[in-house]
């Protein structure tokens, strides 16, 4: 499995290295016009439970406009709803996401509640801007299990803020290779108003998504609210940890400071969730899902010249048939543009 979690670092890392802008030494303007997130997710934003979706991070990148590697380009002519005649943007991104019963006290968990899991991952995807419509392809790949290193994040992390020890993470899923491929569309500020108050506008954006893999399949569709101050300049909203509502890791630079208000519902028909079915070659805790999950966030997203500040807080409802109450947490995104 060490071989595994190598092979998935060279695909991100190398992905990286060969987009033009790395790759053309000679073009290469060093960081210039590349755009960093850091996501985080935790459920003791906002909320005082220690359960669940309990915690996920999220590190992505995205070089300028245009550059991206001509690979990159040649595989999105294969899925048919993908479209290349916009303004292409290529994404980078490593991340890990865990996940745990309802209660971390216990040596033996549960097998009524959802089983102890971590997800460690890279992905890489391809944006296509057409103006009104935003096309975006991901595939990611990573690995579930001790692998993960979901039980050191967790019990570190724990210990780091004198939280209670976690027990039960001898029974966690096991190691298991994980692929997902996910296309979305967004119809971008399908519905836009100015209020007429020093260029106070209000926009709305649909979208629809599929992802298909052995660690999620789902369908979605939902849409995104925003009220604020140059909302052009913001692709779709802050970048969120999938399953969610779609963000953008890209946006344009503001000139002093800026904000706006956000607020989304979506709703997801689920064909596979690994962390609540379990493994998939191998015997493992579940928990019996529920077929449909609806997600309702709320935000604010400050920007400041090359910076852009997100907090989220999400409801989720009940995603398998035993769990007692709908879930909360909240995500604090931090990006730069160089």
């Amino acid at each position: 499995m060490s071989a595994f979690k190598s092979a998935i670092s060279k695909v991100v890392l190398g992905s990286i290295l060969l987009s033009p802008a790395v790759a053309q030494a000679d073009g290469w303007d060093g960081w210039d016009g590349w755009t960093v997130n850091l996501a985080t997710e935790n459920d003791m934003f906002g909320s005082e439970n220690d359960r669940h979706y309990t915690h996920g991070t999220r590190l992505s990148f995205a070089p300028p406009e245009g550059e991206v590697a001509d690979w990159m380009r040649d595989a999105a002519t294969y899925f048919p709803l993908f479209s290349d005649q916009g303004k292409l943007r290529a994404s980078y991104a490593l991340g890990q996401n865990l996940y745990t019963p309802s209660d971390i006290s216990i040596t033996d968990p549960n097998e009524m509640d959802r089983p102890y899991a971590g997800w460690l991952y890279g992905s890489f995807g391809l944006v296509s801007d057409l103006g009104d419509r935003i096309d975006t392809l991901e595939l990611t790949v990573g690995v579930v299990g001790p692998a993960s290193l979901g039980e050191q994040t967790q019990k570190y992390v724990h210990k780091l803020v004198d939280s209670p020890d976690p027990k039960g993470w001898d029974h966690q899923l096991k190691n298991e290779p994980g692929i997902v491929l996910t296309y979305e569309r967004k119809i971008r500020r399908f519905l836009t108003l100015d209020t007429g108050l020093h260029g106070l506008e209000i926009d709305a954006t649909p979208h629809a998504g599929l992802s298909l893999g052995n660690i999620f399949t789902h369908a979605e569709v939902g849409t995104m609210f925003r009220m604020g101050w140059d909302l052009d300049k913001d692709r779709g909203g802050p970048p969120r940890i999938r399953p969610s509502l779609p963000g953008s890791d890209y946006y344009s630079k503001s000139d002093g400071f800026g904000w706006y208000l956000f607020a989304g519902v979506a709703g997801r028909a689920v064909g596979r969730n690994i962390f609540l079915d379990g493994n998939s070659f191998t015997s493992s805790y579940d928990a019996d899902k529920k077929h449909f999950v609806a997600d309702a966030q709320v935000g604010i997203a400050l920007r400041y010249d090359d910076f852009r500040l997100a907090y989220t807080q999400i409801i989720r409802t009940k995603e398998f048939k035993d769990q007692q109450k709908p879930d909360r947490y909240g995500a604090i995104t931090l990006s730069y543009q160089f």
